[in-house]
């Protein structure tokens, strides 16, 4: 980055000391990860330059030939990994593929069903402060009290009560493994139109870990990013009978111009989730959630559903005399970053929830096992106690804080992240 340097210093600066935190402090945000070398370099390539309004044949300026070809690979490429009959690869990212599953689909004030926010669904599954809940008439199904799973008769119950044009299925903060199936055949008793927003799962689901959406469901969305490792971007995966309404949705009806580096970068991940490494990547994904899980349990965290079948845990700090947002923030001063969020009947905020959600694709990134997973478990415990400890001043946690800081930098040391420049 020489030239950047040259030109920016200021925001060289800033990328480099971005770079540095990424390799210095171990990533626990489950829609986090990092992508390949190969990735990075398509995401920077000239293809930026390019204006392409339209789809591949069918564009409303010159010079496509080669952007043309680019897209069809990646269309190619996504439909054979997930076996859909059709893909709009163009979507800036998940939401505006969401948002133009309800343009396709659905007129203001049609009913769909998805899972509540606050149980673990995403703001474009209908909640009030979203667009999604505004225009749309939004019904919310969420997990059972008891076992913290999702009750597929209750949601049955609701889509036969309601009658909605579209059911989403897929979550931001579920950690057990989604029914496609059930949810399709929920979708062909009542009517509806079933979307698997697979947006945090894609990476299993193109490597097998976990099931898939087809041929249950008629329309899948997803990030290109999480447990995929690419860019970030969005697609859409369908049937053929929907493929004209949902790419008239996103041009012209959300969108302008592709993002054609981007597209390019999203054709480079896919080519790379087709391999063997990345099933044995995706295999290890799960196991090493699994492992920090049982160490977390070990040690008297509370665990929503007390495990996980796939890439995340949900972990609710009331039983550790914290917030979600306390723990959130003690953590990261110590190298380890998640996110605060909220835990299934949380009586507390958004804002300050009870939990914290990590996951473990990035840490799988870097080479991650199951034995790094029980320091990590170690390390959290210690925050929890440093940051409960009510004979600590602010001073005095963060010297705690530092020192395990300075652990966590000689573990990542030990495992170099893939696609960040080094020295660091």
């Amino acid at each position: 980055m020489s030239r950047l340097r040259e030109v920016d210093p200021r925001l060289s600066d800033l990328i480099r000391r971005e770079n540095r935190r990424q390799h210095r402090k171990i990533r626990l945000i489950p829609s986090e990860n990092y992508t390949s070398e190969a990735v990075t370099e398509a995401c920077g390539s000239p293809l930026t330059n390019k204006y392409s309004e339209g789809y591949p044949g069918r564009r409303y300026y010159q010079g496509q030939h080669y952007i043309d070809q680019v897209e069809a690979l990646c269309i190619e490429r996504a439909c054979e990994l997930f076996g859909a009959e059709h893909a709009n690869v163009q979507p800036y990212s998940g939401s505006p593929a969401n948002q133009a599953v309800y343009l396709a689909l659905m007129e203001p004030g049609d009913t769909v069903l998805g899972m509540d926010l606050a149980h673990g669904g995403h703001l474009t599954h209908g909640a009030p402060v979203s667009i999604s809940g505004q225009h749309y008439r939004a019904v919310s199904y969420g997990v059972r009290r008891d076992t913290g799973e999702l009750d597929y008769d209750e949601i049955e119950s609701l889509a036969l009560k309601h009658r909605p044009k579209v059911i989403f299925c897929g979550a931001s903060a579920y950690p057990r493994t989604i029914d496609f199936e059930r949810f399709g055949a929920i979708g062909r008793a009542t009517g509806a139109v079933v979307v698997a927003d697979i947006a945090h799962i894609a990476g299993l689901v193109a490597a097998g870990a976990h099931p898939g959406p087809f041929p249950h469901v008629q329309v899948a969305t997803t990030t290109t990013h999480k447990s995929l490792r690419g860019p970030r971007g969005g697609m859409i995966l369908c049937k053929k009978e929907y493929a004209r309404a949902l790419d008239d949705a996103v041009f012209p009806g959300l969108q302008g111009g592709p993002h054609n580096s981007i597209i390019a970068a999203v054709a480079v991940a896919l080519k790379e989730a087709a391999a063997e490494p990345f099933r044995q990547y995706a295999a290890r994904i799960i196991e090493n959630a699994q492992a920090l899980g049982a160490a977390l349990v070990e040690r008297g965290f509370d665990l929503f559903t007390g495990g996980t079948d796939n890439h995340l845990l949900l972990i609710d700090m009331t039983g550790k005399g914290l917030t979600g947002n306390k723990m959130a923030v003690a953590m990261d001063a110590s190298g380890l970053v998640c996110n605060r969020n909220l835990v299934p009947f949380d009586e507390r905020s958004a804002r300050d929830p009870s939990g914290i959600r990590i996951g473990t694709p990035a840490v799988t990134s870097r080479g991650f096992g199951p034995a790094e997973m029980v320091r990590i478990a170690a390390w959290m415990e210690r925050v929890a106690q440093v940051r409960a400890d009510a004979s600590l001043d602010k001073a005095g946690r963060q010297v705690q804080y530092r020192a395990m800081a300075d652990e966590v930098r000689q573990l990542c040391d030990r495992f170099p992240a893939p696609g960040i420049t080094y020295p660091v």
